[in-house]
């Protein structure tokens, strides 16, 4: 199990460099490749959202049948491991909230750059079409 959530924060982490490359100023060659190198990986890297989905839905499964220690009849250890359980739970629900709001910025980051980039070689045709005529 440990492992899910391992790989699941490389991804985020991945997910949160890529965010920083793309939003970095950089001279327009370099933005144009990295915005490619993204928009190629974009595709397989969709994997991540049913991934973190089903572990929220494994988050929210296990905590509506995780045994309450909350009363007299729990020991200090119980109770300790109890809030240790609820503190991993709540952290790893972050963390998968974080993968799929990550992924969405980049995609919605390269897809606006595309886009800008489309709009500026319409308005150099028509510039260039301006001259012409």
């Amino acid at each position: 199990m440990a492992l899910q959530w391992l790989i699941l924060s490389y991804v985020v982490a991945a997910e949160a460099a890529i965010a920083i490359l793309l939003t970095l100023p950089s001279p327009k060659l370099i933005k144009s490749r990295i915005v490619a190198l993204v928009s190629l990986i974009l595709q397989p890297a969709a994997g991540v959202i049913p991934f973190a989905g089903f572990q929220l839905l494994d988050l929210y499964w296990k905590n509506e049948h995780r045994l309450m220690c909350t009363g007299e009849v729990c020991t200090a250890a119980e109770r300790d491991r109890y809030e240790k359980s609820i503190y991993k739970a709540q952290r790893n629900a972050i963390l998968c909230v974080a993968a799929c709001l990550l992924y969405w910025c980049v995609y919605r980051v390269s897809k606006y750059y595309k886009e800008i980039q489309n709009l500026e070689e319409i308005e150099k045709r028509i510039s260039d079409a301006s001259e012409i005529s």
